[in-house]
């Protein structure tokens, strides 16, 4: 395909479906490529959705790269500084070192982040439509897709011609099941989790919380708020939290940090109270005649170890370079260089989600990840993704 060969016969370039962090990443970047892009959601801008929130160093160099930091952080979004492991009684704390111009991470609400990344992808040329829900493809002969079948908030259905589709639309992807794309691997292990916001006083950490059986999290954010969350086996869930969701999750907490755990009883929750009844992992063929994945929608693992957005904005950026190169095999370059950078992230995770190790093992899996994570900056500034440019 070359990207703008088809112009006079095509309504875009590319179609986009889905303007979560993935999808807006992949279309801010195809829009300052020169691609005429439309990015389409069937949730209205700036809707809230189920995150972990947490941005990992990756993700903050990408937003800082793409000129989106400074807006997150002007809009309130508190920098973190210090990340804290507590095994049990056992508490370890580590300072996440300024790398130029970024101070430390973040984790921004996602109705900010996503309406964030959105705009500054309209700003840089792609158009935006949300409401909009996308009900099938135009083929050209049996095998390629040639644009999106849609239909907007008012009921009414239309198509629309592009040159390439892509899915950025999370781990149920549409995209997936109409191009009929495959999982070639799974994990084995999930996690189930309770979550909330609570106000809190103002804390610059990453608290994350270890013991057999359960993780917890705490997680500043925007608004003076925290995000603390309680993760358990899938099957454990409701009858952790069945009787008295906040008594339980209050109580969970009480089993490694009381003045924590009154802190939050007193507070009590900003918003309802929100489970995730936990979803196994995939690495998914992400690309085929007319089409491609990215986020969720190609890879998805659990939770449990914060590194989902990142995994957006990472492959995001690097999707549009291989639409943009218009090499042969680039999007089969892409989903390569994905997986490998992916694949210990994704085996470490599943054994993180497992919630079936000691302490001493746990630390040792806390240790593999922060390696693989140092190899994935690493390769990234080294320009791994550069080959298909």
């Amino acid at each position: 395909m070359s990207i703008h060969s088809s112009r006079s016969k095509t309504d875009y370039d590319v179609i986009v479906v889905g303007a979560r962090p993935a999808g807006a990443a992949t279309a801010l970047n195809l829009a300052r490529g020169g691609a005429k892009v439309l990015m389409v959601d069937r949730a209205p801008a700036g809707r809230d959705t189920l995150s972990t929130h947490a941005i990992m160093r990756l993700g903050v160099n990408l937003l800082d790269r793409w000129g989106v930091l400074p807006r997150l952080v002007v809009e309130g979004t508190p920098v973190i500084r210090r990340t804290v492991f507590r095994y049990g009684a056992e508490r370890v704390e580590i300072a996440i070192k300024p790398q130029g111009q970024v101070e430390g991470l973040l984790a921004p609400r996602r109705h900010l982040l996503d309406r964030v990344l959105a705009e500054a992808a309209c700003e840089a040329g792609a158009e935006w439509a949300a409401g909009v829900t996308l009900e099938g493809m135009v083929r050209h002969g049996e095998t390629r897709v040639g644009g999106a079948v849609l239909r907007d908030d008012r009921g009414r259905r239309f198509e629309v011609s592009a040159d390439m589709v892509v899915g950025a639309d999370g781990r149920n992807s549409t995209v997936a099941k109409l191009v009929g794309s495959e999982s070639y691997e799974t994990s084995r292990n999930a996690t189930a989790s309770l979550y909330g916001y609570f106000d809190s006083p103002a804390d610059d950490a990453f608290n994350w919380i270890f013991m057999p059986g359960f993780t917890g999290g705490i997680i500043p954010t925007n608004s003076g708020q925290v995000c603390a969350f309680i993760s358990v086996p899938p099957d454990r869930l409701r009858d952790a939290f069945r009787d008295d969701a906040l008594a339980g999750l209050i109580g969970h907490f009480a089993r490694f940090d009381r003045d924590l755990a009154e802190r939050l009883r007193t507070t009590g929750p900003a918003e309802k109270l929100r489970r995730f009844a936990g979803a196994p992992g995939h690495l998914r063929q992400s690309y085929g005649p007319g089409w491609a994945l990215v986020g969720d929608a190609g890879y998805f693992k659990d939770p449990a170890t914060a590194h989902g957005i990142t995994d957006a904005l990472r492959d995001g950026e690097a999707l549009a370079r291989a639409i943009l190169s218009d090499r042969p095999g680039s999007l089969a370059l892409y989903q390569e260089n994905r997986d490998r950078l992916s694949r210990d992230l994704f085996t470490v995770t599943d054994r993180i989600a497992s919630l079936d190790w000691s302490m001493p093992e746990i630390k040792g899996l806390h240790a593999e990840l922060a390696a693989a994570m140092k190899a994935e900056v690493r390769e990234i500034d080294e320009g791994v993704f550069d080959v298909a440019a």
